[in-house]
C-alpha cells in the first residue's frame, strides 16, 4: 500500500500530495481486492469534523486526505512539503483522463436525479473509450442496510475500481466508512464535482483557482447556501490555526 507524508491541520493529518501522486496510487491501488476510501479536504471540511467527532475520527481510517483548499496547501508548503491542491474536480479530470490508458473502471454515484448520468455522458463525449460502468442517484437519506449491501453488490458485480461519490460532507463520508469493508474498490467523496462537471453548476475561472479564490466565486453564486461555511467557518478556521501554533511553542 502507497503511503504520503501527512502533516496536521486541526488535528486532521493531510496528506501531502500533487495530482500525479494522488492519481498514481489510485492506479496502483486497482491491482489489489482491497477497500479503500479517499476523502477531499477543504477548510469547510476541517471545521465541520472540530464539531463532529464521529467524522474527525473516520479521517484516522483513510487512506488519503487530499488538501482541497489553498489554505491546507499553504499550511503543507510552510511545513516543508512539495505539495500541490488536490481537489475533488481537478482529481476526477485527472484521473479519468488518464484511465484511458490505466483502464480503470469507474463509478459515479450521488448528484440529483439524473445528474451522474448525465456526469457519465459528458466524461465519455470528453474521453471516448472510457469505462464508466455504472452511474446511481441515490434518494436523500441514509441508506438503509438492504440498500447499502445492493450498493455493494452492484459496485462487486461490475469489477468497478474507483467509485466517485458526489454528496455533501459528512455524507459522503460516512457512506465511505459504511461502505470500504465491504467492495474492493477506491471510493472518493468529490462532492461538487459532479455537478460542475455535468455542468449544472459553473466553476470559477482558472485565474481565480490559482490564486485561491475559489471560494468567492461560489459564495458570490450560492450566497444564500454558501454564507456560513465562508464568512462564518473560514474565519474560524483561521482563528483556531493561529491558536495551535501559537500553542505548539508554548
Amino acid at each position: 500500500m502507497m503511503k504520503f507524508s501527512s502533516y496536521d491541520v486541526l488535528g486532521i493529518p493531510v496528506s501531502a500530495t500533487t495530482l500525479d501522486t494522488a492519481a498514481s496510487a489510485i492506479e496502483a491501488w486497482a491491482s489489489d481486492d482491497i477497500g479503500r476510501f479517499i476523502c477531499i479536504r477543504d477548510v469547510h471540511g476541517i471545521m465541520q469534523a472540530q464539531d463532529d467527532e464521529a467524522l474527525k475520527s473516520l479521517h484516522l481510517e483513510a487512506s488519503m486526505i487530499t488538501p482541497d483548499g489553498m489554505p491546507l496547501v499553504w499550511l503543507g508548503q510552510l511545513a516543508g512539503f512539495p505539495v500541490k491542491r488536490t481537489c475533488g474536480p481537478d482529481l476526477m479530470e485527472f484521473v479519468l483522463k488518464r484511465s484511458l490508458d490505466s483502464g480503470l473502471r469507474h463509478y459515479f454515484y450521488g448528484g440529483k436525479d439524473g445528474v451522474a448520468e448525465a456526469l457519465r455522458q459528458a466524461f465519455e463525449a470528453r474521453f471516448p473509450g472510457i469505462q464508466i460502468v455504472g452511474t446511481n442517484s441515490p434518494p436523500f437519506r441514509p441508506l438503509t442496510k438492504t440498500e447499502l449491501q445492493l450498493l455493494a453488490d452492484e459496485i462487486r458485480s461490475l469489477s468497478v475500481d474507483v467509485v466517485w461519490i458526489g454528496l455533501s460532507t459528512p455524507k459522503q463520508e460516512f457512506l465511505m466508512r459504511d461502505l470500504v469493508g465491504i467492495v474492493p474498490a477506491t471510493l472518493i467523496g468529490v462532492g461538487a464535482a459532479f455537478d460542475f462537471h455535468s455542468g449544472a453548476v459553473q466553476r470559477a475561472p482558472m485565474w481565480m483557482r490559482g490564486i485561491g479564490l475559489e471560494w468567492l466565486w461560489r459564495l458570490s453564486s450560492e450566497p444564500k447556501r454558501l454564507w456560513r461555511r465562508y464568512l462564518i467557518m473560514a474565519p474560524r478556521f483561521v482563528v483556531d490555526i493561529v491558536k495551535s501554533r501559537l500553542g505548539a511553542r508554548r
